[in-house]
């Protein structure tokens, strides 16, 4: 297999962009690629979405997108996987490109949210879900993050608030990034006293959606000569049961575990040499989750790192360097790609304020569904 780099990001504000159509918002990201590039034409093009047929009433999206940037005749689907659908997207060009299949590959992950009702929108996400067993049981997305939160609190003895930073540094962080959605600080005393959802979990415990769309373009790393040169070192998935309720330790996730161990081991590195980790905060809980998952806490310790204030940005391990999901947004197919654009940004040395310093090796990691899909990618700095 050959060496793959990026060679150009690309990505939108995120927000209600009632002015703009899906394949508006989806071309302006995929033209910034292109342009950072400096690429008219790509070989390929692969689309992360979730739920452009429910809400937005539009399938082929491959076709779709390739038509309105020009590039006819060229390679175009579409990647689904939940929420992970944006790295899935961005896997999928990987491999075509490190088979030597193609010399250049541009992911587009993209999602318009607002076109719809929060119930439908709400309604669309539990799709990701089992339909039989969790969703036909009337249990929402944010219900089911509510269950596992609850249990992590009564088994490791946390309270709610101790949750508060990861919100906290998500937010700080977002104010410096104008692709965020949300550019407002929150205190603890903010976060303890915003509306309950599904209890545990309230409005600052959650991500908020949006619309929004990010691309990269993904080329043999010889091909590169801008300095620096950002390679992938790793890609790995994993997948774990779709139903929370039939995994044999609900609060343990087993995919991101396999998943991020299968990356280590292809990178030639351990946890300890993580500069930064953009994670998967679409829920509070997950990020605790996420940092035992991928060896950075002990079981049940994920939250002491933000308490300790282990996860800013001059941190032992700065997560969500740019908001995360919690504050930058969560256009669910376009995260994945969001989250990769955002450390090819760190490894570049471009996030001002939020630079993580001397920064080389940047992991992110996109979870579908809640923990039954997950990807995570490893960039280096070259």
């Amino acid at each position: 297999m050959r060496k793959t780099a990026i060679l150009g990001i690309g990505q939108t504000k995120i927000g209600e962009h009632w002015e703009k159509s899906l394949r508006e918002i989806g071309g302006d990201a995929a033209f910034a690629a292109m342009q950072d590039a400096g690429l008219e034409k790509v070989d390929a093009l692969f689309v992360g979405n979730m739920l452009s047929p429910i809400v937005n009433g539009q399938n082929q999206l491959g076709t779709f997108f390739s038509d309105w940037i020009g590039l006819w005749k060229q390679e175009a689907v579409k990647i689904e996987a939940a929420c992970g659908s944006g790295a899935a997207a961005f896997r999928a060009a990987l491999m075509a490109v490190a088979s030597g299949d193609v010399e250049s590959a541009l992911v587009v992950g993209v999602e318009k949210m607002t076109d719809k009702a929060g119930r439908d929108v709400t309604a669309s996400l539990a799709t990701a879900a089992d339909a039989d067993y969790e969703i036909e049981q009337g249990v929402s997305f944010v219900g089911i993050n509510a269950l596992v939160m609850r249990r992590y609190m009564h088994e490791f003895g946390w309270k709610h608030e101790d949750f508060a930073p990861f919100s906290i540094n998500a937010h700080a962080n977002a104010m410096h990034n104008p692709y965020a959605r949300l550019h407002e600080k929150i205190s603890i005393d903010k976060f303890e006293k915003s509306s309950m959802i599904s209890t545990p979990i309230n409005l600052l415990d959650a991500s908020p959606t949006g619309d929004g769309a990010a691309a990269i373009i993904i080329v043999p790393a010889e091909k590169v000569v801008r300095q620096p040169r950002i390679v992938v070192s790793a890609s790995a998935a994993s997948t774990d049961t779709i139903a929370v309720h039939s995994r044999k330790d609900p609060m343990f996730l087993q995919a991101a575990y396999t998943s991020s161990k299968r990356a280590y081991e292809m990178a030639g590195i351990t946890p300890n040499d993580i500069d930064f980790f953009e994670l998967h905060d679409a829920f509070s809980i997950m990020a605790a989750l996420s940092l035992e998952a991928n060896g950075f806490a002990e079981r049940g310790q994920g939250v002491r790192l933000g308490l300790d204030n282990e996860i800013s940005i001059q941190g032992r391990l700065p997560v969500c360097t740019r908001g995360g999901l919690k504050a930058r947004g969560h256009p669910v197919g376009a995260t994945g790609v969001y989250q990769l654009v955002e450390v090819v940004q760190q490894l570049r040395g471009e996030c001002g304020k939020t630079q993580v310093e001397s920064a080389k090796i940047g992991m992110a990691q996109n979870i579908g569904g809640s923990g039954a899909t997950v990807l995570t990618h490893i960039l280096q700095y070259d």
